[in-house]
């Protein structure tokens, strides 16, 4: 049975909120700066009225050491922001304007 989802994202942005104790072996990204990033890029989404991008804070996304995450789908587009600057580039540019900030792309190795 079909379900009637209230809506579709053009683009959907999953961020990394893990939050582990200090010390912890593997880190997390909230350690590394991370929700301050996640605030931004919300009021970025909110003020720009990108309703057709979805936002979601997330547990571990399995890289500790690279925080803090974020993945954009459906392109499965890794991003490690910087700076509240790094998030306004990605904002505008793949969120916006369709286009990945490949100087903040992630590459994933096996």
């Amino acid at each position: 049975m079909p379900l009637d989802l209230p809506q579709t994202f053009r683009h959907h942005v999953f961020c990394c909120a893990q939050q582990r104790p200090p010390g912890h072996p593997r880190g997390s990204c909230a350690a590394k700066g991370a929700h301050p990033l996640w605030q931004r890029l919300d009021q970025k989404i909110q003020g720009k009225g990108l309703t057709d991008v979805g936002m979601a804070m997330t547990g571990c996304l399995g890289f500790c050491s690279a925080g803090p995450l974020m993945v954009v789908y459906p392109e499965g587009i890794w991003y490690r922001p910087e700076t509240p600057e790094d998030i306004d580039e990605i904002v505008e540019s793949h969120l916006v304007g369709d286009t990945p900030v490949e100087r903040l792309v992630m590459v994933l190795t096996r």
